[in-house]
């Protein structure tokens, strides 16, 4: 009786090793963080190589397409935009994308950009990885009560 237990017990050991091991090197492979432009600035060698979902706002005036391939494109973003010129707009990242970017990216669009941070201190764009919010005017009107 007691073989047929030690059986069991080896059997039930092997398929949950087998079972975390499949689950772990999926995760390994899978995970993407999701950081704000500050948490990745302060430390950037602690994010490099990692698989990113990177949150900040377009620098107005900083979008650059090249000549020789309309999809490619280089812009800088930062955390939080100076409204009215009022307060430091923190660290600035320069990103580089190849390929079609929603019709509401552009200056000051809040974006998400998936990726990895280059050696350089700039952010390499996953295909597909631009994701811009709609701009504000589309919220609805807040009424003063």
């Amino acid at each position: 009786m007691t073989h047929r237990y030690i059986k069991i017990g080896a059997t039930v050991l092997v398929l949950a090793l087998a079972f975390a091991g499949m689950v772990w090197s999926t995760l390994r492979d899978g995970t993407e963080y999701y950081k704000d432009l500050n948490e990745v600035a302060a430390n950037p060698t602690e994010w490099r190589g990692k698989q990113l979902q990177l949150h900040g706002y377009v620098v107005p005036d900083s979008i650059m397409r090249s000549r020789s391939n309309a999809l490619e494109y280089r812009f800088k973003v930062q955390n939080n935009p100076a409204k009215g010129g009022a307060g430091e707009p923190g660290p600035i990242i320069t990103a580089s994308y190849t390929g079609v970017v929603p019709d509401t990216f552009k200056g000051e669009a809040e974006v998400v950009l998936k990726g990895q941070l280059t050696p350089d201190g700039g952010f390499h764009v996953d295909p597909n990885g631009v994701m811009a919010k709609c701009p504000s005017k589309y919220d609805p009107q807040k009424s003063g009560a």
